[in-house]
């Protein structure tokens, strides 16, 4: 019998069958309620967030001292902030940017738990070392580690990235450590091993396609935590430098003027508010979707 006849969550060999794992996921996530307005919302945040240029032709780093704390009107939608910078602009800018540091550590943070997790879950001797550095990182709480790292390397957007990578790695790990533990002893394995199969091939060709998915689940709750303490990062002061805008920024901007001017924090609250919603809901969708034991 082949490697592949014998590694039941093989799920490019069988596309063409109608009952292949991922057709079959594919069904129940466009079944998935949450998950479509998860999608929708994203994707709608991603295109306005592109679209910046086309929607607002207004530099979001120019002043004007002659609109400072201008109320929302035609030429100034979200109205302007205490520098008389337009909100509109630096709001389209700044989900550009919180989108792309949501994204990045997510795709980091997934590619390094899968190496770290892969090694620990298949390899005794890595296990234990490997855990216990991922438990160390864990024992702090997330914004004061990722504080303390951009305190350490300073307030530049990659140090800010590298610090999230760092905070959320061990989560990640510890979730693919998990799964592969649990299937590293059932037989699809020792048919491989019998086989002849390499570690490398076992691990790459059985064990990650069928503990994938509970990984993808992870790391779009990931997504949506990362976008809310890089926020928090630039309200405690230690965020990216001020001439890039992003959401958090603006709403740190925006702590004196809360009273007399509410629309400076409204509108980047609104949306921070909406990505993450989006990526949870998008995390509900793929659970229910890649869930063995939610199958109809």
């Amino acid at each position: 019998m082949s490697e592949r006849a014998v590694s039941p969550g093989w799920l490019l060999g069988g596309l063409r069958d109608s009952q292949a794992p991922l057709l079959q996921a594919l069904r129940r996530f466009r079944r998935s309620v949450s998950g479509q307005i998860g999608v929708v919302l994203i994707l709608g945040l991603i295109v306005l967030a592109l679209s910046a240029p086309l929607l607002s032709p207004l530099n979001p780093t120019a002043v004007d001292t002659s609109m400072i704390l201008a109320r929302p009107a035609a030429g100034h939608p979200f109205g302007t902030d205490d520098l008389g910078r337009d909100l509109f602009a630096r709001t389209l800018y700044g989900t550009r940017t919180s989108v792309f540091i949501g994204v990045t550590v997510g795709l980091l943070t997934g590619l390094f738990g899968l190496l770290v997790g892969a090694l620990a879950g298949y390899f005794p001797r890595l296990d234990n070392p490997l855990m216990r550095c991922m438990d160390i990182l864990m024992g702090f709480p997330s914004i004061l580690l990722a504080l303390g790292i951009v305190a350490i390397l300073g307030p530049q957007l990659q140090n800010i990235v590298m610090a999230l990578v760092i905070t959320f790695t061990p989560r990640s790990a510890r979730v693919v450590r998990g799964a592969f533990l649990s299937l590293k002893p059932l037989a699809f394995v020792e048919a491989a091993q019998a086989c002849g199969a390499g570690d490398g091939r076992i691990i790459f060709r059985h064990l990650i396609p069928n503990g994938l998915s509970v990984l993808v689940v992870q790391q779009s709750y990931i997504l949506a935590v990362s976008i809310l303490v890089e926020a928090a990062l630039n309200f405690l002061g230690v965020g990216v430098p001020p001439e890039i805008a992003t959401l958090g920024g603006i709403i740190s901007d925006a702590r004196p003027h809360l009273r007399y001017a509410p629309w400076i924090s409204l509108f980047p609250g609104v949306l921070i508010s909406l990505l993450v919603l989006g990526f949870n809901l998008l995390g509900d969708g793929l659970r229910d979707a890649l869930d063995p034991r939610l199958k109809q």
